[in-house]
């Protein structure tokens, strides 16, 4: 039975992927905080556009 199939490599590349993934989301989360603090009453109105856009996008539509 061996239950490891993985190489420590491939897991160390894994780990390292995941790091560099939580990293850019904490930069963009900050450059959107940011944002948002400077947009302020624009919020709703900016994710609605972003909404609208995806949907277009993913109907082929835009």
């Amino acid at each position: 039975m061996d239950r490891a199939k993985l190489d420590v490599d491939t897991l160390l590349k894994i780990v390292l992927v995941l790091i560099v993934v939580w990293l850019v989301l904490e930069i963009v989360g900050g450059v959107l905080g940011l944002l948002g603090w400077l947009l302020g009453p624009l919020q709703p109105i900016l994710g609605v556009v972003l909404v609208v856009l995806i949907v277009l996008w993913l109907l082929d539509r835009l």
